[in-house]
């Protein structure tokens, strides 16, 4: 909490875990039931648990008769969920093999196994791909097993120097074009391909590199080609086009003494150029080079008995201050790469990328939904059969209410929202502080009667003093309302503004108390939940499905109206945020996104938790934005 950048809070995590472990130790020795804490891969019994659910007053205590014979150590550095890491041997359905409930990547249902070489597993993904290029081929992506831990994986993939010629075949050159925060950069990265190289032009790519850590010591680096001023076409060579890709480093149960990780290398890319309409096999050749890259990390960790673990999180301005060495060297193609960033400016990225790690609610990853039909556990049965009985209530005629985003219940409709069922996302059961279930969400406690999809040269705020908006409407015929305005930053801001509705709150209840409470307590207990059902392997991995606490991860401001409360969430308040957001606007109108707001439960009172709503917005487009007239009537203000 005190620390000043993520260097320093390694140092005190190890020293607090090296004191643990010395105090263990003698109670082993005495003879005592409970044994030293034992890395899991985010696992206890079956469950995933979360630091922020600590905060339950209830908790179940550990030196409690009957506790569980081994404790769980969990890392909290990084901006990730705490992935659950399953062994696919021991699934019971042999159709889910590789499956992980917290990646899509793992399920049989969307990959197929191509063809195993070099001790590597290689998959063709099995997914709609009508939204690209003719020429972009399907996902393909590598799986294989390195005797290395995951930081020091971490830190190969990062770099651009000249390591990466001993691993990498595909590589040629690569250099920082610019730094955008800690977690986001802009590369530019030339490809050694072998295929008929006197023939057919070499090839270049300009991208930007997302990457996280997640909690239970994975990483993820996220790749997606983006044009940029200073790193235009290059004489000589093809520009391809990366439309996802990246890596997945997850720890595996170290075998004799050794750490194991697995790695999976993704890669969607259209390579241009007359090689790929006329010869169908070169795609496919160079995209398997790209990938072979996964048996060159195993291969170069092999080879080395004793190695220094390179820093667990590479600092950026490292990078880059070589970058600007080799083009000095080199002297290839000018290029112009922007000075590195200030110690300081790096050391203020470092702290915001751990206060979003702090601010995210760490719960596990809700499972898709045609995941959980297809394997439902006896938890899950168990989960269902506790699920809160819903009480009655008298509808509200939703034929007054009227947002400019339409609606559309259909399944593959355009450009439009519907609402989605709640039991797609899985929430706090009323015994969770003792045993950290959760349930299916069930039915909402408020309705979704409108949607609003607004743009501006400016920030848009307290958009429900728009008159005939529905937060009016409903205020005139006395229901109240409460109003998330989701605020995407840009040359054109836009808005999405969604109008839950009720008759009215039950005096005491959570929600009541979020309504009339301060701020403080608001930002402590927002929350949302996002899913991506459908959309690109990148966009997937980028947004995740992990409860995130919005109020602590990103700026919001609560304006209470006489009959409405609004939310301005501004996703442009936070650097992580911010480059998620880039990845995923450009690809918007192939994206459908489920979301779900809540109020966070931490006592035993408060449980189960429930919904304010949820909504799925299928394929927007930012064309379909208007200009809002947000001048209002004073008196309809307070």
């Amino acid at each position: 909490m005190a620390a000043f950048n993520i260097q320093e809070v390694l140092i005190w995590k190890e020293k607090i875990e090296s004191v643990i472990d010395q105090h263990q130790e003698p109670q082993i020795a005495n003879g005592n039931k409970y044994v030293s804490f034992e890395y899991k891969s985010g696992m206890d019994n079956g469950r995933t648990a979360s630091s922020s659910d600590h905060e339950c007053q209830f908790s179940a205590q550990e030196d409690e008769v009957g506790a569980p014979s081994s404790l769980l150590r969990r890392t909290t550095i990084g901006n990730g969920p705490p992935d659950s890491i399953f062994d696919w041997t021991q699934e019971c359905d042999s159709e889910l093999a590789n499956h992980n409930a917290n990646n899509q990547a793992f399920s049989g249902k969307h990959w197929r196994l191509l063809q195993c070489q070099n001790g590597l597993r290689i998959f063709e993904e099995l997914v709609e791909v009508d939204y690209l290029p003719r020429s972009c081929s399907r996902a393909m992506k590598a799986v294989g097993v390195v005797e290395a831990t995951c930081e020091e994986i971490f830190g190969l993939v990062m770099s651009m120097d000249g390591t990466r010629f001993e691993w990498d075949c595909s590589f040629q050159y690569g250099s920082l074009v610019e730094e955008v925060d800690g977690h986001t950069a802009i590369l530019y990265h030339r490809l050694q391909l072998d295929w008929f190289p006197l023939f057919v032009w070499p090839r270049d790519l300009c991208y930007v590199r997302y990457w996280r850590r997640n909690d239970d010591g994975s990483y993820v680096v996220l790749f997606r080609s983006r044009e940029h001023e200073n790193c235009g076409q290059q004489p000589g060579y093809v520009r391809a086009h990366v439309e996802s890709g990246g890596f997945n480093i997850s720890p595996l149960k170290s075998r004799n003494g050794k750490p194991r990780t697995q790695v999976q290398h993704l890669m969607q890319v259209d390579l241009k150029g007359w090689g790929v309409g006329y010869v169908s096999s070169f795609q496919q050749h160079c995209l398997l080079q790209m990938l072979n890259s996964v048996a060159g990390l195993r291969e170069w960790f092999a080879q080395i008995d004793e190695r220094g673990a390179p820093p667990r999180i590479p600092v950026m301005v490292n990078m880059a201050s070589s970058s600007v060495s080799s083009v000095k060297t080199q002297k290839i193609d000018e290029l112009s790469v922007p000075p590195g960033p200030s110690l300081d400016q790096t050391n203020a990225a470092s702290r915001n990328s751990v206060m979003m790690d702090e601010y995210s609610d760490e719960d596990e990853e809700q499972m898709p939904e045609a995941e959980q039909e297809a394997c439902p556990t006896k938890s899950d049965n168990d989960a269902k059969r506790t699920a809160p009985k819903e009480e009655p209530f008298e509808k509200i005629d939703l034929s007054c209410f009227s947002g400019n985003l339409r609606r559309d219940d259909r399944e593959n409709s355009r450009d439009c929202w519907r609402i989605s069922d709640g039991n797609n996302f899985r929430v706090r059961s009323k015994h969770f502080c003792f045993n950290k279930t959760k349930i299916p969400a069930g039915k909402h406690l408020m309705d979704l009667v409108a949607v609003d999809w607004f743009k501006d040269t400016k920030r848009m705020d307290h958009v429900a003093r728009h008159h005939g908006c529905a937060a009016q409407v409903a205020s005139e015929k006395g229901l109240f309302s409460l109003v998330f305005n989701v605020q995407v930053p840009g040359s054109t801001h836009y808005s999405m503004v969604f109008y839950f509705v009720t008759r009215e709150l039950v005096p005491g209840s959570l929600l009541y108390r979020f309504v009339e409470g301060d701020d403080e307590f608001r930002n402590s207990r927002l929350k949302l939940i996002p899913s991506v059902p459908k959309g690109s392997w990148i966009v997937r991995q980028s947004v995740g499905s992990t409860p995130c606490l919005l109020g602590k991860a990103v700026d919001c401001n609560y304006i209470r109206g006489p009959k409405y409360l609004e939310v301005d969430i501004d996703i442009g308040s936070s650097t992580v945020a911010n480059g998620v957001l880039g990845l995923v606007i450009g690809v918007i109108t192939t994206l459908v996104v489920d979301m779900a707001f809540l109020v966070q439960a931490n006592t035993t009172d408060e449980l189960p938790e429930r919904l304010i709503g949820a909504v799925r917005v299928s394929h927007i487009e930012l064309s379909s934005a208007i200009v809002p007239k947000l001048d209002a009537d004073p008196s309809r203000l307070y």
